[in-house]
């Protein structure tokens, strides 16, 4: 049976202005990242249990001390909560084709809020590996269906940066975090810092299910008022549900260029989650920073900050297009491995922070480019999967392992300075995914000697493969028109231009 567009259509909930959305969306995201950074500082996660040759033991302090764990283990803490981000992304992506997004979030920031109480509760290490895990379950929901609502709504010449300004609350985030933890781990106490999180988080997730919910480009309000007055039939048919998700996993893995974008992606995170957990202790070690949460805090909130908003307004300005975003990617990634790696190469602490920093701003400018690209190299029906598998592949393939690992390395080296070192090289491989294919002229103009070590394991990059914006093609059902009472540029920019 036809269906009427325009039947569908309805006006915008009171509430809702495309600002109010991002400035919302951008403080949940805060306080999902300020847990990342609050669990990585000293001041939560703490220092082990330690005896010294003559004996003398020390109780540690932290969450390494109270439950007496070596770095292995502590780096598990965080790859436990990617287990339930990774299990549930992917969930809820398939869910809002028949419930509504926003209700969805709602959902999950209630699980994350419990979740993260749980934390401070835990007796053990099992216990709050559990938790860890539900605070993934709970992030998964916002993850996969944020971006895609900022996008949705965000003036057509400044979409990257909105989606820039949303993703800058990562770094910063976890900056914060570092701070936060520090202070009200090193003062009352690691349990306070999750039960303080809590309590920030709570506000909105009544809100997800008090506010009238928005609907998503993509997907149809009468295909999910069908599904909610018939939930027995919708619910009897699991099998057919399992083969349209499988349909739709098939339909993004054929997509070379979300392919290309993700595997960069994954290598680019695998350094990210390591840093974002281990950094703090490693610069206390390396540099002797007796405040160093509050000095590695500052870095990532000017890097993040700076390098994401500015990597967003760039491809803006460049006209936001799929070829411009891996330009991009690739040159800023590339030039911040060198100088990331150049920094630990320093004895001298100042040395050390002046390269760190600028190395950190050039590689957080991938943030607005990257997920653009997820965004719109599938067809709107399909961006809540795609921002999920992202989410999915860039952990489990990225910061789930990075985290134990260099702990295992570390524990094996005894000096951190090569295990960052080491973790730091990573970045010229993601910089290699997203530029080389297996052209020899291109290889030694462009990267030489870095990017031949890369030429036989890839056929292809983005750069040079042909790509195509999927983001006005019909999607498989006819949504509603979303009546956008204020879409006015939160950025002054230039004229909008058409895509090519």
């Amino acid at each position: 049976m036809a269906i009427d567009s325009t039947s569908l259509s309805e006006p915008a909930p009171s509430w809702f202005t495309p600002k109010r959305l991002l400035v919302v969306f951008c403080v949940i995201n805060m306080v999902n990242y300020i847990d990342r950074g609050a669990i990585a500082s000293n001041g939560v996660n703490g220092s082990p249990r330690s005896c010294t040759e003559s004996g003398v033991c020390s109780d540690g302090s932290g969450i390494q001390g109270d439950f007496d764990l070596n770095n292995f283990k502590d780096g598990v803490l965080s790859s436990a909560f990617m287990v339930g981000l990774l299990v549930a992304s992917p969930i809820f992506a398939s869910l809002a084709k028949s419930i509504n997004p926003f209700r969805l979030i709602g959902v999950g920031l209630s699980v994350w809020t419990l979740a993260a109480a749980g934390c401070g509760v835990s007796v053990d290490f099992w216990s709050i590996t559990i938790c860890r895990m539900l605070v993934g379950v709970g992030e998964a929901s916002f993850i996969s269906l944020a971006a895609p609502f900022i996008d949705d709504n965000a003036p057509f010449a400044q979409r990257t940066a909105w989606l820039g300004i949303f993703y800058m609350c990562i770094p910063t985030g976890i900056a914060v975090g570092y701070v936060y933890g520090g202070v009200v781990g090193g003062s009352i106490g690691w349990r306070y810092a999750f039960f303080g999180e809590a309590i920030l988080m709570l506000p909105f997730a009544i809100l997800g299910f008090a506010m009238k919910p928005l609907h998503m480009k993509g997907i149809s309000f009468v295909l999910m008022w069908f599904y909610i007055q018939h939930q027995s039939i919708y619910f009897s048919s699991t099998s057919k549900q399992l083969s349209r998700f499988w349909q739709d996993i098939k339909a993004l893995l054929l997509e070379k260029i979300y392919v290309i974008n993700v595997l960069g992606y994954i290598a680019y995170n695998f350094v990210i989650g390591a840093y974002s957990y281990w950094g703090p202790k490693a610069g206390y070690s390396i540099y002797q920073m007796s405040n160093a949460d509050i000095l590695f805090g500052g870095i990532t909130i000017v890097g993040g900050i700076v390098g994401t908003l500015g990597g967003s307004i760039i491809l803006d300005r460049m006209n936001s297009t799929i070829p411009n975003a891996f330009k991009l990617l690739s040159t800023t990634t590339f030039f911040g491995a060198v100088f990331c790696f150049s920094a630990f190469c320093f004895s001298n602490m100042y040395i050390y922070l002046v390269l760190f920093l600028i190395g950190e701003i050039l590689v957080f400018a991938t943030q607005g480019p990257v997920n653009f690209v997820c965004l719109h190299t599938v067809k709107p029906s399909l961006r809540p999967l795609s921002m999920a598998m992202s989410t999915v592949s860039i952990h489990i393939f990225g910061d789930v392992p990075s985290s134990p690992l260099v702990g295992l390395l570390q524990d094996k080296v005894d000096n951190w300075r090569t295990s960052a070192l080491i973790l730091t090289s990573v970045f010229f491989l993601a910089s290699g995914i997203w530029f080389i294919e297996l052209r020899r002229d291109i290889l030694d103009i462009s990267l030489g000697v870095f990017t031949c070590l890369f030429a036989t394991l890839f056929d292809y990059a983005g750069i040079f493969l042909d790509s195509v914006d999927r983001y006005n093609e019909d999607s498989e059902h006819v949504g509603p028109v979303i009546v956008q009472p204020d879409a006015s540029p939160l950025l002054e920019n230039k004229p909008a231009t058409a895509l090519p």
